[in-house]
């Protein structure tokens, strides 16, 4: 007889026995035509598959997400590149200048950026045969005036009694 005040318990199931403490149950294994994608014949036609027979479908938020995440990387990536490209451009094609001494010098696709010295006794003629155009200088540090606009592929000569351009810079 119990006593009050205590329920009665099932006995303890014996040690190795379904139910039993530290004893894992698993679900009886599946032929194996069935885990290759087959049919059970215990299956019955018009039966919803249970959530074992296969994957979920992917939830819309995690195609979303897959989308936001390439479209995210695509313009850091656009962006990276853009910002790099600025750093080493070159004015594509030659900058040839005839010196006051008579000489030839050509300049092969100069950088963007910056003041570019002449030569030191300066130059009587330049030809931009580059894709951008030029800002002749007659100061060596391209500034002051006294300056002269020269577009892509075309030639200026300095007038007679004019001082020689000594400089020049890049219009980007």
């Amino acid at each position: 007889m119990a006593s009050i005040g205590t329920h009665p318990t099932a006995p303890p199931a014996p040690p190795g026995a379904p139910g039993a403490p530290g004893v894992r149950t698993e679900p009886p294994a599946r032929p194996e035509s069935v885990a290759r994608g087959g049919t059970d014949s215990s299956d019955r036609a018009g039966d919803e598959p249970d959530e074992t027979d296969e994957d979920p479908p992917m939830p819309v938020i995690d195609h979303r997400r897959r989308r936001l995440g390439i479209a995210a990387g695509t313009t850091f990536l656009a962006l990276a590149v853009a910002g790099c490209s600025g750093l080493g451009r070159t004015a594509v094609g030659p900058v040839t200048y005839t010196t006051e001494h008579d000489a030839t010098v050509t300049v092969h696709s100069p950088l963007v950026r910056g003041c570019h010295r002449l030569d030191p006794a300066g130059a009587k003629a330049v030809s931009n045969n580059t894709l951008i155009d030029l800002i002749l200088y007659q100061t060596p540090d391209c500034t002051g005036p006294g300056t002269t606009y020269v577009a892509t592929t075309v030639s200026d000569v300095t007038g007679t009694g004019v001082p020689p351009w000594r400089s020049f810079s890049t219009v980007h």
